[in-house]
């Protein structure tokens, strides 16, 4: 998926924190790859599991859970060309078509969109949901409305869980966390709280209704201008680029991970639905471009 190259890209609502930019030394994780398999059958690309904790920040508002800003990491991120160039770029240019698109197509449907935060960081930074890092993995927070991304977590997405390497397969998972900000806003989180696993739960099918809703994102994306403008941010999407996105779903199935790091598949503990699941509600929300499509909660089953 390629960015129009003079598209203009805006920063200005998303904060950065962690490490300096140097080198990949936020994937050296202690303990070794074992307990970052943990953590990632737990939270990756969900919902953090620690969203009860309150922040200790007690001022008021929303806490300021990046830390000392690391501008270095995004410094650069001017226009289009920059995204195609570079992969905080890339994030920078995901959020705003991200942003543009649910900004448009909510008050369709009487809503209005309450633009999230993108915190993007390198190594660890704090959010009101506990301590983000490579160990985490990406998640969105309810209690500040933030989404946490490493981008230097796509190196392990690849070398560890099989997925394949592309801008779509990256902007998969901002889209997918966008999902949770919207499911959020429509009162739908708690849903997986109260059901919290198996191949059937509410945990799964919130999990495959934000893959359907960035597959929604994605079939818009060619056509959804930069604010004040008629340029998209971005090109149309060719197949190769739809296979990197299902390669990236594929990857984070509980089916692929159990596999990797247990060597046996136990759907009863499923959190976030199997492969094949994943790709077919990313696929469901990108054929259609229509987020009515996306209700996991109208179907017997969604595995």
């Amino acid at each position: 998926m390629s960015f129009n190259e003079n598209v203009r890209l805006d920063t200005s609502r998303i904060r950065t924190g962690g490490g300096g930019r140097g080198g990949p030394g936020g994937l050296v994780i202690g303990g070794g790859i074992g307990g970052l398999i943990l953590t990632l059958i737990l939270m990756f690309l969900g919902i953090s599991p620690d969203q009860v904790q309150v922040p200790q920040d007690t001022s008021g508002g929303r806490v300021d859970t990046a830390g000392e800003a690391n501008d270095s990491l995004i410094a650069e991120c001017k226009e289009g060309k920059d995204a195609n160039e570079d992969i905080w770029c890339r994030m920078v240019g995901a959020e705003n078509s991200i942003q543009a698109f649910w900004a448009s197509e909510l008050p369709r449907y009487g809503r209005e969109w309450r633009e999230p935060t993108l915190v993007l960081f390198q190594g660890q930074t704090q959010s009101a949901c506990g301590t983000a890092s490579n160990q985490v993995g990406p998640f969105y927070c309810p209690l500040d409305q933030s989404i946490y991304i490493d981008a230097d977590f796509f190196q392990l997405l690849e070398s560890q869980f099989g997925a394949q390497g592309g801008p779509l397969a990256q902007m998969y998972v901002v889209a997918h966390e966008f999902g949770h900000a919207l499911q959020d806003q429509l009162g739908l989180l708690g849903r997986a709280q109260q059901d919290p696993q198996g191949a059937e739960s509410g945990a799964v099918r919130i999990e495959l209704m934000a893959d359907c809703l960035g597959g929604v994102w994605a079939q818009h994306a060619a056509t959804t201008p930069a604010p004040g403008t008629d340029e998209p941010f971005l090109k149309p999407l060719t197949d190769d680029q739809i296979r990197d996105a299902l390669s990236a779903a594929a990857a984070v199935g509980d089916d692929n991970i159990q596999e990797r790091t247990q060597g046996r598949v136990t759907p009863e503990n499923w959190t976030h639905g199997s492969s094949e699941a994943r790709q077919r509600w990313f696929l469901q929300g990108y054929k259609t471009g229509d987020l009515n499509q996306c209700d996991t909660f109208a179907v017997q089953s969604v595995n």
